[in-house]
């Protein structure tokens, strides 16, 4: 009898901190590296978010809290769903996970049956089939195409449905691709939800407030509210607020699904670290202005990554709406030998191949699903991505 789990077999790694070991364990040995392939703003905390935490400390808010989370921090997710989206969500309709990532498996433990179908838009950020694996679900992938700028259409979303599926999973703005979806992409797709009443959907909203231009952020139930009851909206202050490190997602839906996830979360971690949970309070509920101001930041990057990968020979880089990536399509590099003389025919071999000639780090797009296509987070220094890009310049157009 083995003695680990038959499930495992199935998980991979996430490619995603791969990439970033291997990068910093090249900077260890001395090599030049540049890594771009963490999810990590390079912003720190604000400094009022990081006072409450010390006032936190300070107060002796160093208890266990309620497995769902600190009431404060709920009223303050509840404040935040119907001031930025229309949402109403009661305290006991919101759960508070160390991280969206434990919201997300929580949501899969609770519900997930053997054999039920989860629905996952391709490119996906690399741990949603494997959470849904783990939890005897099954994933089934919906190609997008760069044509369409990475986006589900409501024809491949309807065609995917079945009467095994449980979960859409809805990521807007995208990790990897950064795509998001207009009000009316988004309609289009509650609007074949609205024909299949036993589909709930899953929301990944943690980018919500990096994107960028004239775009407007919305979210499915407060696009259909008719989907409300089936949906369970997700977001967290990792991402806009730059607190990776201090693990804090959440969540609103209804009241049964809550209850079912906060009996996971008791018996997994109980509630969340008290003292992250009072920085974000602060976050939710103090000043906001630092957003809009990072955010500006963020598109420039994003701007000048655009332009100088679509100067190198085989990439084509599409603008992408908002987060910290973009998602460039190297096909037109395949079948070509990089400098070191390795024939490039997946964009495994491409990004391989990158790091050992240029000491640049991306991740390969096979890691999220759909390729040939790699992924760069643009969340670290102009001068960093100006180099970086040279670098991947340079490499292009030494492929022969």
């Amino acid at each position: 009898m083995a003695f680990l789990s038959d499930t495992l077999a199935r998980v991979k790694p996430s490619a995603t901190i791969a990439v970033t070991a291997k990068a910093r364990e090249l900077k260890a040995a001395g090599r030049d590296v540049i890594g771009l392939g963490a999810g990590e703003p390079d912003f720190d905390t604000p400094d009022t978010i990081k006072m409450a935490a010390i006032e936190a400390i300070n107060r002796g808010e160093t208890k266990y809290t309620a497995v769902p989370g600190i009431i404060e921090l709920r009223e303050a997710i509840s404040a935040k769903y119907k001031r930025e989206n229309g949402l109403d969500y009661a305290p006991d309709q919101i759960i508070v996970g160390t991280g969206g990532k434990q919201v997300l498996y929580n949501a899969f433990a609770a519900t997930l049956n053997p054999g039920d179908e989860v629905l996952i838009p391709a490119p996906y950020w690399v741990s949603y089939p494997d959470m849904v694996l783990l939890n005897g679900g099954e994933p089934v992938f919906v190609e997008t195409a760069l044509e369409d700028g990475f986006k589900l259409t409501a024809e491949a979303l309807d065609a995917a449905i079945t009467p095994k599926t449980k979960w859409l999973i809805f990521n807007s703005p995208s990790n990897p691709s950064g795509a998001a979806y207009t009000r009316d992409e988004l309609k289009a797709l509650t609007d074949v939800l609205l024909k299949h009443p036993h589909v709930w959907v899953l929301t990944d909203d943690m980018y919500e407030h990096l994107c960028y231009g004239d775009f407007t952020f919305t979210t499915p139930a407060q696009v259909e509210p008719s989907l409300y009851e089936r949906t369970l909206t997700m977001n967290g202050v990792s991402k806009a607020y730059a607190m990776t490190g201090w693990r804090i997602g959440y969540a609103g839906g209804p009241v049964e699904l809550i209850k079912a996830m906060t009996k996971v979360q008791g018996q997994q971690t109980s509630g969340t670290c008290s003292i992250a949970q009072w920085a974000a309070v602060e976050a939710l509920n103090g000043p906001q202005d630092f957003i809009a101001e990072r955010r500006a930041v963020f598109e420039e990057r994003r701007d000048l990554v655009v332009s100088m990968l679509n100067q190198a020979n085989g990439i084509q880089c599409p603008m992408p709406e908002g987060a910290f990536y973009v998602y460039p399509s190297c096909a037109g590099l395949m079948g070509k030998t990089a400098p070191n003389g390795t024939k490039m025919e997946t964009d495994e071999d491409f990004v391989t191949a990158l790091l050992e000639a240029e000491g640049v780090a991306v991740v390969h797009g096979s890691a999220f699903g759909l390729g040939p296509n790699f992924r760069i987070s643009y969340a670290t220094s102009t001068e960093a991505l100006t180099e970086a890009c040279e670098r991947i310049q340079r490499f292009c157009a030494a492929c022969t």
